[in-house]
């Protein structure tokens, strides 16, 4: 009898690869509820797009999907998880653009590599960022906050972590307006909204979605959001572009990926399974209503889109001198 437990991790992923193509050998999958794992606490934004997700494919997965909260170090311990599980295609990444194409340039040491630990499976959906203020600061638009901060002397920008999206927007947007902007990194989208509110930090940029009931109760202003088109949730707020800074295009997306090695068969099965989910109306307006936009590229699509994400977000980095975390 074999014995996959000992096996060398490469030896069980060629072994079990190859079990889906011998002669006469079916591959019975999915055999049990798939796990999906993420690296976001229950509650957040990504953690809605798993579930939504989930529910979604158990049409197309009978045996359904299970969603696991891995939340901690930046998302890289639901990676390394997904990273070094049995590539039999019952455990999946959520995986977002910090875990796969902004860690190897933010990251001077990974406990996995994006590219050759997981195989991409489809993506999901993306959402913008918006630059917020507190509804104390006098700035009306962009070009209004880089006056008024140039003339402060100092300004603080509040983050969800260093090395994420909005850590660079922040860097990006001080640099190309000549201000001198402190960053402040907290531990969640949450800390970092609630010292915009209390005033303790003159800027954010947050997902729409975390920032626009703020938005819209006054509580604080929005000048600017980072998609190519402008948000749904807050039509009113002009774009980057709009603004004058088309360099602070950012945007946060969410993709499925497989153990690196995941045969064939069962990414194919998974790849179908979330592209029908994702083409179904109810799914995709409570997706929009949230603030995201479905992306719904396939394997192929998602593979050359973590690649480009790679390059350009390495060039971000390298643009704003920021030095790769241990």
């Amino acid at each position: 009898m074999t014995r996959l437990v000992n096996t060398p991790r490469l030896g069980r992923r060629a072994l079990l690869g190859g079990l889906a193509v011998l002669p006469g050998a079916a591959l019975a999958f999915p055999e049990r509820p798939v796990r999906l794992v993420l690296g976001f606490p229950p509650g957040t934004g990504p953690d809605l797009v798993a579930r939504l997700l989930a529910e979604g494919m158990r049409e197309g997965l009978p045996a359904g999907l299970v969603v696991e909260n891995r939340p901690g170090a930046a998302g890289h311990i639901a990676a390394q998880e997904v990273a070094r599980a049995v590539p039999d295609g019952h455990t999946l990444l959520l995986g977002e653009v910090g875990q796969l194409a902004m860690a190897p340039s933010t990251y001077a040491r990974l406990p996995y590599d994006p590219a050759r630990d997981f195989a991409p499976v489809a993506e999901i959906a993306a959402i913008d960022f918006a630059f917020v203020v507190p509804a104390s600061v006098p700035a009306e638009d962009l070009a209004g906050f880089a006056a008024w901060a140039r003339g402060r002397g100092q300004v603080f920008l509040a983050t969800f972590g260093a090395g994420t999206p909005g850590h660079f927007g922040a860097s990006l947007l001080a640099a190309g307006a000549g201000v001198q902007a402190e960053p402040v990194h907290f531990r969640s989208t949450g800390e970092a909204m609630t010292a915009v509110l209390n005033g303790e930090v003159q800027g954010l940029f947050g997902t729409v979605a975390l920032v626009a009931p703020h938005v819209q109760a006054g509580r604080v202003r929005a000048l600017a959001t980072t998609g190519t088109a402008r948000s749904a949730l807050l039509p009113a707020v002009p774009t980057v572009a709009e603004a004058g800074r088309p360099d602070l295009a950012l945007e946060a997306w969410f993709g499925l990926v497989a153990p690196a090695g995941t045969p064939e068969a069962a990414l194919a099965a998974l790849e179908a399974a979330a592209l029908r989910a994702l083409g179904a109306a109810a799914l995709r307006q409570r997706l929009q209503e949230a603030g995201f936009r479905v992306s719904a590229r396939d394997r192929a699509g998602f593979a050359a889109h973590i690649r480009a994400e790679t390059a350009r977000w390495a060039e971000v980095v390298r643009r704003t001198g920021f030095r790769a975390l241990e």
